[in-house]
């Protein structure tokens, strides 16, 4: 009866997976893969009240946009910090998957998010996704998504270890026998190495730039070790002229600049292996620590984790996309994964 039932369901409905990110959100929509991937940033109309732009159309109006119209971001460090506008943003995405497929009821969604979130936290996100038209909701932290969405064997008696390096928040996680066993959530993410990277500038070259030019010159020159040398030529506004002016970035100085952020996120890591218990750090030791996340793109970052910790550091294949497609994979198999959701409330008032 129960499988009559869930054929109908998924015949007159869709299943998606969200990674509800601080920078990116991407979407999953079972059958097809991950058929959105847009920045969470939303641009709202301060005279009516109405959001103007979501995604990538948003994304291009920051530090662009007249008095009126203020480009924003949704979500801080992962959580939600504007509920109407998330609800805006999370329609604008579920009905954009579904032009894919259309279907007569609301999609069933499993949603990630960040590990060590509050109760408050998690019932915003649920009830956001639901007022945007989902059927069902389910939750998931992020380390766990990623973790499933990489193919490790999280249901198994063995250790594994996954880093998850987003835009606001970092979760390091040991994971074993479907729950996670340790973790720590830090605020050392992209986000933060944007703003030393404007900071660092600011101070040494006397150049205003945006958060936009921070995340080009992450991406173009930011190298954690030294290497090959990198340089790029970036334009902002002189301190002392007020006019505009134009200087090279080489990949020492973002070293410099990141340097205090990196030497945070290596250090956590450390603490989180010394508080894991000495049989799951003995499986750690011999599969190694993976990284998901758009983090674990920064050049240099698994070299110099494994020169540190002395562990085996792998990047995980397309790791950007890997906590979307966790969700997916938890949909495909839910009755596999229901132990690693975040049960809600009313769920565990009705099993007491």
């Amino acid at each position: 009866m129960k499988e009559l039932k869930e054929r109908i369901y998924r015949y007159l409905s869709n299943d998606i997976g969200i990674d509800l990110g601080t920078a990116n959100t991407i979407v999953y929509l079972r059958g097809h893969g991950i058929v959105v991937n847009e920045p969470s940033v939303v641009a709202v109309n301060q005279k009516t009240g109405r959001v103007v732009a979501v995604g990538s159309e948003a994304k291009n109006m920051l530090g662009r946009t007249p008095a009126h119209i203020t480009a924003i971001r949704p979500l801080v460090d992962g959580v939600i910090s504007d509920f109407e506008v998330t609800e805006e943003m999370i329609v604008y995405l579920v009905k954009k998957a579904e032009k894919y497929s259309k279907k007569m009821l609301g999609p069933r969604v499993v949603v990630g998010v960040p590990s060590g979130v509050t109760n408050v936290e998690i019932r915003a996100v649920r009830d956001a996704t639901k007022n945007a038209g989902a059927r069902e909701v389910y939750i998931v932290e992020e380390p766990m998504a990623g973790a499933i969405g990489i193919r490790l064997p999280i249901n198994e008696p063995v250790g594994s270890m996954i880093i998850d390096i987003g835009g606001g928040t970092t979760d390091i996680a040991i994971i074993s026998l479907g729950g996670i066993v340790r973790s720590k959530n830090i605020k050392i993410a992209g986000d933060k190495l944007n703003s030393d990277i404007m900071s660092y500038i600011r101070n040494e070259f006397k150049i205003l730039i945006g958060e936009k030019t921070a995340e080009f010159i992450k991406v173009t020159v930011g190298a954690v070790i030294p290497g090959d040398a990198l340089e790029t030529t970036i334009r902002g506004r002189d301190l002392i002229t007020g006019l505009p002016r134009e200087v090279v970035i080489t990949d020492s100085d973002i070293r410099e600049a990141m340097s205090s952020s990196i030497d945070t996120l290596v250090e956590s890591t450390k603490e989180v292996l010394e508080i894991t218990p000495p049989e799951i750090l003995a499986d750690v030791m011999h599969r190694g620590i993976y990284l998901v996340g758009g983090g674990a793109l920064i050049k240099g970052l698994d070299v110099l984790l494994a020169s540190v910790i002395k562990i085996p550091v792998y990047i995980a294949e397309d790791p950007l996309t890997a906590i979307a497609r966790g969700t997916g994979i938890i949909l495909e198999e839910l009755d596999k994964y229901s132990g690693v959701l975040i049960q809600n409330e009313d769920e565990l008032r009705a099993q007491k």
